[in-house]
């Protein structure tokens, strides 16, 4: 079954994860929108070497689902939007305090809310370490308003051969949430 996803991509380190989300939604065949903040798009360049926009082309995202994180007129920022999840991974602990406040500084923060408000799925990957006992009560408020909060802590015990097998079994991780079924990463069990 396809369905309409939102990936959206913050400040923090941790792009790999992203990327990887985006590239097994849109091979899954599923309706994938893509949001990237201002900081996010750095990080994305920083760490690949490429920018946000060539990613989302590569993986076929139109330039329609592609937002501007400064647009809070998108349809993400509405909840007549119907999405059945909003991921932000990588999150930075500057929008998980934002969301968790209640701010709308930007249309990544703006959707997050909007999927707390409509009871839809929200995936929130801090990668960020160590936490601070402020970074620590934002991520409890979120997890209390709905949200899965999901750390940036993949496992080993499928045998990863490279980062990008790590990245892979977060990215599984994420569409385990969403009840997406996918081969990304071998199962405890089926070793």
């Amino acid at each position: 079954m396809c369905g309409r996803y939102l990936v959206c991509m913050t400040g923090a380190s941790g792009a790999i994860y992203g990327i990887r989300t985006l590239r097994a939604l849109a091979e899954l065949g599923q309706e994938v929108h893509a949001l990237a903040s201002v900081w996010g798009e750095r990080v994305v360049r920083e760490e690949t070497g490429r920018s946000f926009g060539d990613w989302t082309r590569e993986l076929g995202i139109p330039p329609e689902r592609r937002y501007d994180p400064g647009d809070l007129s998108a349809a993400p920022a509405s909840g007549s939007f119907a999405l059945e999840g909003t991921i932000i991974a990588p999150c930075s602990m500057a929008s998980a305090g934002a969301i968790a406040g209640g701010i709308s500084l930007n249309l990544i923060h703006r959707a997050a809310l909007v999927s707390l408000k409509e009871g839809r799925p929200l995936v929130l990957v801090p990668r960020e370490t160590p936490l601070s006992l402020v970074d620590l009560r934002n991520l409890t408020a979120l997890a209390e308003a709905g949200a899965v909060v999901m750390p940036a802590s993949p496992a080993f015990y499928q045998g990863p051969e490279s980062i990008g097998d790590l990245a892979d079994f977060m990215a599984g991780k994420i569409l385990d949430r969403l009840h997406i079924e996918h081969q990304l990463f071998k199962r405890w069990g089926a070793l």
